[in-house]
């Protein structure tokens, strides 16, 4: 009896394994996987004025305004319309502001970030562009269009301030280094205004022989 006691619980024991082993697992949480969007991926992919830089600066500026939450052509527009098209990590400001670089990063600016303008003279393009990401990370998410995109840059106040909003005013020492963003004459220089500057530089480098 007890030979086939054992034989019979061995039995039942082999049929109860291989029934759990069929089961099929549980499912995963979808929750508990999920993943944040990955970047869009650069290769291919072509962006305002990405003939006239590297490889490697188009793909850090794709990834830099997507962490940005901001549109890479905007981006690529904006360090070419401050670069003179240049793209030069070094250039200043012709008016003597002090301003630097692919941003016009002005002392005061480049201080609060932890550098000196000089310093981000001697970077490359691509070094700098870890600045730029720095300066523009308090308004990601904020500067989808253009217009608020170059006021990060310009006069981070207006960000969110409609296009009719004045920036600059004649007799003052900002409008005389920005008289060149009054389109009408008129002694004043509005988001607008500054920003169809930035536009114009967007149109420009979407032409063929430009984008890339």
């Amino acid at each position: 009896m007890a030979q086939i006691s054992l034989f019979t619980t061995l039995i039942s024991w082999l049929t109860a394994w291989s029934g759990a082993a069929s089961m099929p697992a549980p499912e995963r949480s979808r929750t508990a996987d999920a993943q944040p969007p990955s970047p869009p991926p650069a290769q291919g992919r072509r962006i305002a004025w990405g003939a006239r830089v590297s490889p490697g600066f188009k793909r850090k500026t794709i990834a830099v305004a997507h962490r940005l939450r901001m549109d890479p052509d905007h981006l690529m527009a904006i360090m070419a319309f401050e670069t003179g098209r240049s793209f030069d990590p070094a250039v200043t400001n012709l008016a003597g502001s002090g301003a630097t670089g692919l941003i016009q990063f002005m002392p005061a600016t480049a201080r609060a970030l932890g550098t000196t303008t000089a310093a981000l003279a001697g970077m490359t393009a691509l070094d700098q562009l870890d600045y730029v990401e720095k300066y523009l990370a308090p308004h990601a998410g904020r500067i989808g269009d253009l217009p608020s995109a170059y006021m990060a840059v310009l006069y981070p106040r207006a960000v969110d301030k409609p296009s009719g909003f004045v920036l600059f005013r004649k007799g003052s020492k900002a409008y005389k280094l920005n008289r060149g963003l009054d389109v009408n004459s008129n002694g004043q220089v509005t988001k607008a205004e500054a920003a169809a500057k930035v536009s114009a530089l967007l149109e420009e480098g979407l032409r063929p022989g430009l984008i890339g």
